[in-house]
């Protein structure tokens, strides 16, 4: 005879989601997801195909989101609005992070010279919560909100590297580590190995494995308790800084900054 779920216990469906699981909700989400800085504008069956949803589907939502004021309908297509900032900024204005980190990246950026981003961890993903840019060096324009995987940044490594070993798979990609560059670390082993390394040393240099000509240092952010909250880089175009200027002549500042970050991020939380 099966017992019944303990007192506070959520029931899973047999899809491994909870029973109050909202389709709906998941799928509206999803469309918004859709579009992205390198794809604001979208047609119908673009978003259809993007969120593997029918296009009588995708285009009750898009009209439903017209409705709200978050999506726009043009002869082009669809794109967001400014109003879809309404739903990430709660989360946004409640930490104290970015707020405290920009001002510090403002004046890094005023001395070395090169762009310089605060980001979290979000499952596979790194989330950046600040940037101050220097100059446009990737081709995909980054902005508070941008995503990146993880096992390929060079703050995702600092932060996999305070995450406990045994939970790193939780925050590597479910298909697996795909090569972003010839140059990216796709096998587990490596990039476990790569972890320790960042771990021991407390910071961690990428080498064109994200984006060919794009190399990056970054270090953690921490809490009063010692834990990693955050990361902070510099990146850098490869043909304006040798891979050895990275350590000798950024990471110095880096490091500076992140602990004054973490001052005031002591003297505020």
């Amino acid at each position: 005879m099966s017992s019944a779920p303990e007192s506070g216990a959520t029931p899973q469906t047999n899809t491994g989601r909870r029973a109050e699981h909202v389709q709906s909700l998941a799928r509206g989400l999803a469309v918004i997801r859709a579009f992205d800085a390198e794809n604001p504008t979208l047609t119908l069956s673009e978003v259809a195909r993007r969120t593997d949803l029918t296009r009588a589907a995708a285009r009750r939502f898009l009209l439903t989101l017209a409705d709200l004021g978050y999506v726009r309908a043009d002869n082009r297509g669809f794109t967001l609005t400014p109003r879809v900032l309404e739903l990430g900024y709660a989360y946004l204005s409640g930490l104290t992070l970015p707020q405290v980190a920009e001002p510090h990246l403002e004046r890094l950026v005023a001395t070395v010279g090169e762009s310089s981003s605060v980001a979290v961890l979000d499952g596979s993903d790194i989330v950046y919560v600040a940037r101050v840019a220097a100059s446009r060096i990737m081709r995909v324009s980054i902005t508070v909100g941008t995503r990146f995987p993880a096992f390929a940044t060079s703050m995702g490594r600092v932060l996999l590297a305070g995450v406990e070993p045994s939970d790193l798979d939780a925050h590597l990609p479910d298909g697996g580590m795909a090569a972003l560059t010839p140059r990216t670390i796709t096998e587990r082993e490596a990039l476990s190995a790569e972890l320790a390394r960042v771990r021991a040393q407390g910071w961690a240099v990428v080498d064109q494995e994200l984006e060919a000509g794009l190399r990056a240092v970054a270090v953690p952010i921490r809490d009063a308790a010692g834990a990693t909250l955050a990361a902070a880089n510099i990146s850098a175009h490869a043909s304006r800084r040798p891979l050895r200027a990275l350590e000798d002549e950024l990471l110095p500042a880096l490091l500076q900054t992140a602990r004054a970050i973490q001052e005031d991020l002591h003297v505020t939380t």
